[in-house]
Parts: C-alpha cells; sequence; structure tokens
C-alpha cells in the first residue's frame, strides 16, 4: 500500500517537499555495485509506495545515478515527482579508461571529476545534469560538497568562485523559473556555521550534522536555519548505516567503520528501543521530522525490499515515553525537539 505524505514549503520558495524522499546514491553503487535490472526495480518499489522526492548528483556514482533516475522518472508524469540535484563538479573522460581508478564507487563510470563552482561551472554542471537525466527540468539545485575536504589548497578560490559567480547562476536559474530553489549539500556540522552563511540558500541537504546519534548542529547551525527560513534535509537518517544495520563488525557511520564508542551507544538505543517495543530504524526515520526547520527525510536503498521497510518505517507508531526515555538517558540532546 501506498504511503500518504504530507508536504512542507522550502523557504519561502514556491516549493514543496514530501517529508519522505529517496536518495539516489546506493544507485551510483555506495559501497557495493548495484545493478541496473535491480536499480530500476528499487525505484519503482519507492515510486510504488508513494515516495514522490527523489534526490541525485552527478557525483554519486561519476554520473551513473542520474542516469538511473532519469531512466525511471522519464516514463512519469512530471507533475507527479520533485528532483534535486547538485553542481560542483563536471565530468570528463580520464585520459586512460582501462587503468582509471573509479572509488570510491563500485561500478562507477569512468568520468574523471572537474570541481567547478563558477559561473560557467555551475551553468555546465547543470547541463550535464539535464542530458544524464533526460528530463528538461529539476526543481532544486544544490551547491555540493564546499567542505574543505576534498578540496585541499583550492577550497579557498573555490569558495571565492562559489561567493563571487556561481550563486549568480543559481540566482539566474531561478529567476528564470529552470529551478524552484537553490541549497547547499553538506557532511559536517562545521559546514554549517562557517561555510552555508557564504551564499543566501532556501534550503540544505545535511548528510550528518543531525540524527538520532548526532545533534551537535542544534544550538547553532540548525537554529540559524530556523531563524534565516532555510529548510534542512536530512540526507543520511541512518547515519550512513549503523542506525539501519545496528551494530557489528561491520557497521558504518559517517561512511567508514563505526568507532566502538558509537556502537556502544547504538547498542543503548536499542535497549531503549525493545523496551518500548519501537524499530530503531522507525526511530532514526522519525526524529529528525520533529525539528522546525526539517522539511523531509531521504534515505538510500540498493534494493526494493529495503525501501519498502523504509516506508514501512517512516508510519510506524513511537509511543511519546520512547522519547522521554531517551533524554533520560542522556542518548539524545535534552533540548531537541521529539516528535508528538
Amino acid at each position: 500500500m501506498a504511503m500518504s505524505l504530507q508536504s512542507r514549503r522550502v523557504g519561502s520558495t514556491g516549493l514543496s517537499l514530501p517529508t519522505f524522499g529517496f536518495g539516489s546514491a546506493h544507485l551510483g553503487g555506495l559501497y557495493e555495485r548495484v545493478s541496473g535490472e535491480v536499480a530500476q526495480l528499487t525505484l519503482d518499489a519507492a515510486w510504488t509506495g508513494g515516495v514522490r522526492f527523489f534526490d541525485t548528483a552527478p557525483w554519486y556514482g561519476r554520473g551513473l545515478a542520474e542516469h538511473r533516475v532519469g531512466s525511471f522518472l522519464i516514463d512519469q508524469p512530471r507533475d507527479e515527482f520533485v528532483l534535486t540535484t547538485k553542481i560542483g563538479r563536471c565530468f570528463r573522460r580520464p585520459g586512460d579508461p582501462r587503468s582509471f581508478d573509479r572509488l570510491p564507487w563500485g561500478g562507477g563510470l569512468n568520468m574523471e571529476v572537474v570541481w567547478d563552482y563558477s559561473y560557467d561551472g555551475v551553468m555546465r554542471s547543470y547541463e550535464q545534469s539535464l542530458l544524464r537525466l533526460g528530463l528538461d527540468t529539476i526543481d532544486g539545485l544544490l551547491i555540493h560538497d564546499p567542505e574543505p575536504e576534498g578540496h585541499g589548497e583550492q577550497h579557498a578560490e573555490r569558495m571565492r568562485d562559489m561567493a563571487d559567480s556561481g550563486i549568480r547562476a543559481l540566482e539566474e536559474l531561478k529567476r528564470g523559473g529552470q529551478i524552484k530553489a537553490i541549497g547547499m549539500g553538506l557532511n559536517e556540522t562545521e559546514a554549517l556555521e562557517s561555510i552555508a552563511p557564504l551564499v543566501k540558500l532556501d534550503f540544505v541537504i545535511v548528510a550528518m550534522p543531525y540524527t538520532l546519534l548526532d545533534q551537535s548542529a542544534l544550538v547553532h547551525g540548525m537554529q540559524r536555519c530556523v531563524e534565516e527560513g532555510i529548510s534542512v534535509v536530512i540526507g543520511a537518517p541512518y547515519a550512513s548505516g549503523i542506525l539501519a544495520t545496528g551494530p557489528g563488525p561491520a557497521a558504518r557511520y559517517r561512511y567508514g567503520i563505526a568507532s566502538e564508542d558509537i556502537q556502544n551507544k547504538v547498542r543503548r538505543i536499542q535497549t531503549v528501543c525493545a523496551a518500548h517495543g519501537v524499530s530503531l530504524k522507525a526511530a532514526a526515520l522519525q526524529f529528525p521530522l520533529a525539528h522546525p526547520a526539517v522539511v523531509s527525510v531521504i534515505p538510500g536503498g540498493a534494493r526494493p525490499t529495503e525501501v519498502r521497510e523504509n516506508i514501512a518505517m517512516a508510519s510506524e507508531a513511537i509511543p511519546a515515553e520512547f522519547w522521554v526515555s531517551l533524554k533520560a538517558e542522556g542518548l539524545i540532546d535534552p533540548q531537541a525537539p521529539v516528535p508528538a
């Protein structure tokens, strides 16, 4: 049965997002290759289950995720779904495709990244995304991965490009009606405070700063979003894995193997879950939506069964006493808003 979703408005824009969406990084081969057939079945499971918000990015599989998302959505009514993707990376053919290293993507495309946050770079990235998607409209564009990690000594120069000319391209696209909202995709709490303010944004997608495991952005970054009318989408509600799988030797946190401290914290959360008959995944999905800045959560999925389970977890009933117990055990910030 398909889920029935509310929508929440993004900032002061004309864009509204369903409270539950689909993040497509896994379709680009995050951790392991996903076949084209399984990718399409996964997207079909999302659509059949009522999902109408799809987020992707050129970086996911070096273009592969956009191809897969677009090849599915091209056959759906355009007025029935919302699509967001990102800018900051363009692609070119590598000098020697046979020896090219596609890491970290399992089975991604042989495409070499060209970082570019300038006006021309934004426009080139946007046009490349349209071609990969096979669509003529994108609802929201996000500045992707502007944190210092990955940029080295060129970080300051690239941020100047973004603030001086790249943002003009995004504003031009929005003013012309080609996109409805301008966003930024971030991984770190510090970036919400130091990089997001460099340009005027309608929304942000945050991967790590606000989850059931970490509310470090609550007092400053998330509060700034509330005060300035910037909407927040939670891009990794399972904290890149461990809140879906639970602890264990292969459990992932922040895209690496989870530390023993994190594993122990998840075990303590699981104990509270068991006491109240609550699924860990349901708690992880529903917790962020209580924050006044948050408009949507977009868990990923590498196969149809994962998507169906995510949909079920999004509507699982959770008693109010569960959240009280988490706070009493010091497992979530005492100031964190919790679901009613």
